[in-house]
């Protein structure tokens, strides 16, 4: 028996179901694992929980699924030491004396945002931290550097190749049903979904296009008006400030001392992509040396198929290693304060961690066949959507504004992916098969509805008021969190119209340029019209 039928899908509807009721995705997640789990085991609690156990031991136990989970605790080690260092500050004083207006202003605050792409939470608290009393030197009000922060968190984790959010994407990928008839590494699949991800290159793309046009609307308007006169928040009507985060002020940090992590993170990571994909084509057979390996493949091929996981994890112990010397050399830690930072630092990514245990243990309950403890969940819709006939253009806006409504609800964009990548994967994947598509067709469809999953989650985490990274990105701004929810939400609904619309057009055709076509048409008419229509009180 290959599925159970329409058993599977109590799982992830339990999950939604829950998570919109109790705002906690950790539970939402647990029980609907334990519901597939009970399904499996006949009803059985106790045989449900040791399955359950094994299966959450089993993804931990799987080489890439350890790597990534480990990339991510020690990413959280080296942007815990990054941040007790005061090396952020000492960027944001070196930038100060740089910037005289407000246009400058925000964006070097969008600047530092992508710069800072390893961790969406260090994000919005050191760049708000770092940029507010600039911002409100110049002028911004706190509701636009919160706007900043927020949409240069969650949009540019996700279109960043060293990220905990791609290494969570890429590992939930890999394990999805179909993911196999692609005939690609994961990396490769991240890399060339990229253009595919409207929300996100959008997101960031409207706050480029607000900060040069300066055509703000709705009740972003009103809050740079007042912000203008002096008034750099409403307390009046949305209350006071949400915190006061504050800087670590070291007077040995110098600018450079930000940017020394992050260039060596980079620099071993895009070292050891294609040096995995070597090592591991070292065989002791045919290619019996590093220099033979180098010789058979080319470097093109070794980026396109490595390991991720291995190169990731590779980088990552190396940059932390690198920089836990070149701060205590500096003087910047010592050995209390750098251990300190590092065990901080990592339980700052628990609760991330056991969401994407979690997400990994769900999606083995969706996509396994009930012989290995699942439910087969993926191959039932896959038949039943292929069967049935549904038409393949209509996946992506659909999975974009299923995904979109899950993460706005939960707050989660990683706890949305490990719901909606397992059961989309195989329905994209069948429906192309059906239709007896050629594989660049299929790969353009499957790309199309994954990436809709991840505009839709990231939509979702970028706007919804419970999220971590909007909390975050108001308590770095030192802005009242319902001005941030109110005047960012028109902008980031905005650009999640302009996608939906994208995501139908690429859908009918097929392709990304389509797509991107009608997503910047429609964003080019909304800011023309927008300001007209949508004005400050």
């Amino acid at each position: 028996m290959e599925h159970m039928g329409l058993w599977g899908i109590i799982p992830p509807l339990l999950t939604i179901t829950l998570a919109f009721v109790t705002k906690d995705v950790v539970i939402s997640l647990f029980l609907g694992i334990f519901s597939g789990a009970l399904i499996v085991a006949g009803g059985n609690p106790a045989i449900a929980l040791m399955n359950l156990s094994d299966i959450l031991a089993g993804s931990l136990s799987d080489g890439w699924n350890i790597r990534i989970f480990m990339f991510c605790a020690l990413l959280g080690a080296l942007v815990g030491m990054l941040s007790r260092t005061g090396a952020a500050g000492a960027f944001g004083r070196w930038a100060s004396a740089k910037l005289k207006t407000s246009g400058s202003t925000q964006l070097m605050t969008c600047v530092f945002g992508i710069i800072i792409f390893i961790d969406d939470y260090f994000n919005s608290l050191a760049v708000g931290t770092v940029m507010r009393p600039i911002s409100d030197k110049n002028r911004v009000s706190r509701a636009k550097l919160a706007y900043i922060l927020d949409s240069t968190a969650a949009p540019v984790c996700i279109i960043a190749p060293i990220s905990s959010w791609v290494v969570t994407v890429m590992s939930i990928v890999r394990d999805a049903e179909g993911f196999g008839t692609l005939g690609m590494t994961e990396f490769e699949f991240f890399i060339r979904s990229i253009p595919y991800n409207l929300y996100a290159i959008l997101a960031l793309a409207l706050v480029v296009v607000i900060i040069f046009t300066k055509r703000d609307f709705g009740p972003m308007k009103q809050s740079e008006t007042l912000a203008s006169a002096g008034v750099l928040y409403n307390e009046e009507r949305y209350g006071p400030a949400s915190g006061n985060i504050e800087e670590d002020i070291n007077p040995k940090a110098k600018p450079v001392d930000m940017l020394f992590p992050i260039i060596v993170l980079i620099i071993t990571a895009v070292v050891f992509f294609p040096v995995t994909t070597w090592i591991n084509a070292v065989d002791g057979e045919g290619i019996t040396s590093m220099g033979q390996a180098m010789a058979a493949i080319g470097i093109g091929d070794a980026f396109k198929d490595t390991d991720a996981s291995m190169a990731l994890f590779y980088s990552v112990i190396f940059t932390l290693t690198a920089t836990y010397i070149y701060y205590i050399v500096r003087g910047l830690l010592n050995l209390k304060t750098a251990e300190e930072s590092i065990l901080n630092g990592i339980k700052s990514m628990v609760p991330a961690l056991i969401i994407l245990a979690m997400a990994w243990t769900i999606g083995t309950i969706i996509k396994a066949p009930p012989a290995e403890g699942g439910l087969g969940l993926g191959k039932y819709l896959s038949e039943l959507v292929v069967g049935g006939g549904f038409p393949l253009f209509f996946v992506p806006a659909i999975v974009f504004v299923l995904s979109s409504v899950i993460a706005f609800a939960t707050g989660t964009s990683w706890g949305t992916f490990g719901i909606m990548i397992p059961i989309v994967m195989p329905i994209a994947v069948g429906l192309a098969q059906g239709n007896g598509f050629v594989q660049s067709e299929m790969v353009n469809a499957v790309m199309l509805c994954i990436a809709a999953v991840l505009g839709g989650a990231v939509f979702g985490d970028h706007a919804s008021p419970i999220s971590d990274t909007t909390i975050l990105s108001s308590t770095g701004a030192g802005c009242p969190h319902l001005e941030h929810v109110v005047t960012q939400i028109p902008y980031a609904l905005f650009v999640a119209l302009c996608s939906l619309v994208g995501f139908l057009v690429g859908g009918i055709f097929l392709n990304d340029i389509a797509a991107w076509i009608a997503a910047a048409v429609c964003m080019a008419a909304g800011m023309i019209v927008l300001p007209k229509v949508l004005r400050a009180e």
